[in-house]
Order: C-alpha cells, then structure tokens, then sequence
C-alpha cells in the first residue's frame, strides 16, 4: 500500500508540474491513476509531452527518467531528451 501511495504521489507531482495543457489529457491521466494504472498513466503523460512537442526543463527531464526508473517503465521517457530546453 505504501508503494502504490508514493507511485501515485510520485505522478501527480509531475503531472502537476508538467508543460501539459489539455484538460482531457491531463483528466485520463487521473483517471487512469484512479483505476490503479500508474504505469499507465505515467506512459500517457510522457507520450503526450512528446506528442506535443513539449520543452521541458533537464531538472524535469531527469525526475521523469527516475519517475520510470521507479514504475519499471525506461521506454516511457525514450526521445524526451529532444524536448530538453537548452
């Protein structure tokens, strides 16, 4: 139970924090952390960012890998290096 809070805890942070905009991708990623898909959710919103061209900061970058790293899911974050601000 501890591990699913700070999952949950752990995605929420960074949603929050993320360059995201669309209310319905940002309403599916908390749907999808309601319905016990972290992973899930944490894929979507690292799609999306990339989908959408997003520049993120190398800070957020490098939480994100760790963020992957932690949910087993390393593909999530693969190209989000090219969305790094300079």
């Amino acid at each position: 139970m501890e591990r699913y809070k700070y999952l949950r805890s752990l995605i929420s942070q960074l949603l929050e924090e993320s360059p995201l905009t669309s209310e319905e991708v940002i309403a599916d990623v908390h749907h999808l952390m309601n319905v016990g898909e972290e992973e899930l959710a944490f894929d979507t919103m690292c799609s999306w960012i990339y989908e959408d061209s997003l520049p993120i900061s190398s800070n957020y970058y490098e939480r994100l890998v760790v963020a992957a790293q932690e949910l087993g899911t390393p593909k999530s974050t693969e190209r989000l290096d090219e969305l790094v601000e300079g």
